[in-house]
């Protein structure tokens, strides 16, 4: 059985990576996606665990080769999925997670049209000012430019196969957790999963 894609769209400052963190130790047969990225490390990151960290002229050679199912330039920098890993994933029968902006959900969508968007949405612009503030990782000017590209990325919501809301931790975890137990119980995977039963059943 083919293995499902779930994409996670969020501005950033929505809480999507502490989410997709808890959904990954709740459901942990599901395989998170490292794209490649042009820019630098921030503390504490690890190169292959939250990135794979190349260069300009590394990324724009393998984008020449084809060998992302997705790229972007978001802020000045690269970023990209590899294709041949998600195939590979997916054909093994496992679940596949990607966290990706709106630009990459729409080009993963014209390959595997199966694919379950997942847009992650904070309550408020305050509340998001307030979240990208408290992280004390960006200048004001990094920040206002973050909300102009959140306001920009919000704009595409309609894209989206579910949209969660994360204004109580808890429930937007529920909520995700809930979106990919209703993605294994859809009617062909569970005819492909069940059908010797439902041969003898029907």
């Amino acid at each position: 059985m083919t293995g499902s894609l779930f994409v996670i769209v969020a501005p950033s400052g929505a809480g999507k990576t502490t989410l997709v963190e808890a959904l990954l130790r709740e459901e942990p047969s599901i395989r998170l996606s490292v794209s490649f990225t042009t820019r630098s490390p921030r503390p504490g990151e690890i190169h292959g665990r939250e990135y794979y960290f190349v260069s300009r002229t590394e990324f724009e050679a393998m984008l020449a080769s084809g060998e992302f199912l997705e790229h972007a330039e978001v802020y000045g920098n690269l970023y990209g999925t590899s294709k041949a890993w998600i195939t590979a994933a997916r054909k093994a029968g496992e679940d596949v997670l990607l966290e990706i902006d709106w630009q990459g959900a729409a080009q993963v969508r014209e390959i595997f049209p199966d694919m379950v968007d997942i847009f992650i949405m904070p309550p408020s612009i305050e509340t998001l000012e307030a979240r990208l503030t408290a992280r004390g990782k960006d200048s004001p000017e990094v920040i206002s430019r973050r909300i102009a590209g959140a306001r920009e990325e919000m704009r595409h919501i309609s894209d989206a196969d579910f949209v969660i809301v994360n204004d109580n931790f808890d429930t937007a975890r529920s909520d995700l957790r809930a979106v990919v137990r209703a993605t294994h119980l859809n009617r062909e995977r569970q005819l492909e999963r069940y059908a010797d039963i439902i041969l003898r059943l029907v």
